[in-house]
């Protein structure tokens, strides 16, 4: 075979062309709604890394903890996604017994500061983690809801997730899945989200005046990953970047409490 350069140039553009067309074909076939956008962030450093320039809808879409104390961030953050979908519609949640471990449950105030109306909201809370998975591909198969999440607390496998991925892209609705289990393991995801918590900013009376979140995309289908300081303004319910985004060096250590679980219903 001759190599690459032995080509006319015309011919490796033409080359080039192709399969730039074959990477953006192929996603449409496995999922017919592959191409439409569930809602940008509103953020171009962190729309530019997602192939439709914003969170994908008919698709899987994982948020996971960076430890088990980052759960309550993580609920907040897949909750604030909810928020942004600019459907009218209700919002399904599937929780599982271990889905918020000690946590709490989700609660109006909280869902409010986090840009998701109570009122819109539809919580399904099951026995165990199989009746869960069901109640999200069944939501999904009804195309009724105008979005839906679960909280887990289990790693999907690969073909549950591709199962989940399938329903989510023949209804054209977006499923957010917060796992509580920290895995690296495969799955038919279009994103992967993992969320750690950061220290709020403050206003200048010393109350929280922001809430931020440390993201990390660490998958994307057809994407770039990234990392980022990200905040939530709970009057404007929209994202922002950190101030100290210029570094990198994130801290660890945290001890932020986010609105959308309730303290007093940890046990």
């Amino acid at each position: 075979m001759k190599p690459a350069h032995a080509f006319p140039l015309a011919l490796q553009r033409n080359r080039a062309e192709i399969v730039d067309g074959l990477r953006r074909l192929l996603p449409k076939l496995e999922n017919p709604s592959a191409g439409k956008c569930a809602f940008s962030f509103g953020l171009p450093a962190l729309d530019a890394h997602l192939p439709q320039g914003g969170l994908a809808g008919g698709a899987l879409h994982e948020v996971i903890p960076e430890t088990e104390c980052d759960l309550p961030a993580a609920f907040g953050f897949a909750v604030a996604l909810l928020g942004r979908m600019p459907s009218d519609g209700p919002m399904l949640f599937v929780i599982s017994p271990r889905g918020l471990a000690a946590f709490g449950h989700p609660h109006g105030h909280g869902l409010d500061e986090l840009g998701l109306d109570p009122a819109r909201l539809i919580l399904v809370e099951t026995e165990d983690e199989v009746q869960a998975l069901w109640a999200l591909e069944e939501a999904l198969r009804s195309a009724v809801p105008a979005a839906v999440a679960g909280a887990i607390g289990q790693e999907l496998d690969l073909k549950t997730s591709r199962r989940l991925h399938l329903a989510a892209g023949n209804s054209g609705l977006p499923l957010i899945l917060l796992s509580a289990a920290a895995g690296m393991g495969s799955s038919a995801a279009a994103t992967r989200w993992r969320v750690g918590a950061a220290r709020a900013a403050r206003d200048r009376f010393g109350l929280p005046a922001h809430w931020r979140w440390r993201l990390r995309l660490e998958r994307c289908r057809n994407g770039r990953l990234g990392e980022w300081l990200v905040e939530w303004d709970h009057v404007a319910y929209r994202f922002s970047l950190a101030a100290p985004m210029a570094d990198l060096a994130f801290p660890r250590g945290t001890s932020a409490q986010p609105f959308g679980v309730r303290a007093a219903d940890r046990s």
